[in-house]
């Protein structure tokens, strides 16, 4: 199975188009004010138009409201959006039956039990993206560059499809690929020289280091 690779955070042209020329197969604009990844969504729409129809576009939001969905939406056009919030069974389909759009939920991850919310919304959300639980004092939910442990994804049930995520770098990822059942990998933090701040080297490096994990997993 081909492994989808998201690049996360983007807010520049350069970072855009060196993440698809290295294959990524989602990109990710973080919608959320808190975060140094934060765009606006139409500067958000017009880097996407740069690669749309050649990689899957991520809207990501935390605890959204219909108005601020209504923006992005329609100025970014998604193929996706990732709710990273506390959204409910009930929100996620009220957002799905009022855009068409799938759904990614993303749960933060620490413990074994926290693995015990998948369960009400499989068959739900589209898709699962897990991360690592943010540390404390931290008001950001996701890319924070923390970890957590991989081995609690054994725990999951197998027809469960997820990405994974949580303080990916060129380092870790191909413990991550060999140590899950993870069907694509988010990074954001992994591949910045400073928060919110893409390295297109960084990003060059990352994508050598999974194409060595896939040689090696063969």
């Amino acid at each position: 199975m081909k492994l989808d690779i998201k690049i996360c955070g983007l807010s520049t042209a350069d970072a855009v188009d060196r993440a698809v020329e290295r294959g990524a197969t989602h990109i990710g604009f973080i919608f959320f004010e808190k975060s140094p990844r934060n765009i606006a969504p139409e500067i958000a729409g017009e880097l996407a138009d740069r690669v749309r129809g050649r990689v899957k576009i991520v809207a990501v939001t935390v605890d959204a409201n219909d108005e601020d969905l209504d923006d992005i939406v329609s100025l970014l056009r998604p193929d996706i959006l990732q709710l990273h919030g506390h959204e409910t069974a009930e929100r996620i389909l009220h957002i799905k039956a009022l855009y068409g759009l799938p759904v990614m939920k993303v749960f933060s991850v620490r413990e074994a039990a926290d693995l015990d919310r998948v369960d009400p919304l499989i068959g739900v959300a589209d898709r699962f993206l897990f991360d690592a639980k943010a540390p404390k004092g931290s008001e950001l939910p996701g890319g924070n560059g923390v970890s957590f442990d991989w081995n609690l994804m054994a725990s999951l049930d197998e027809g469960v499809n997820y990405m994974l995520s949580g303080g990916l770098n060129k380092d870790n990822v191909a413990d991550a690929i060999a140590s899950t059942r993870a069907t694509g990998i988010d990074v954001s933090s992994g591949v910045e020289s400073a928060p919110g701040v893409k390295d297109l080297g960084m990003i060059d490096a990352f994508f050598d280091a999974v194409a060595d994990a896939k040689v090696s997993k063969r």
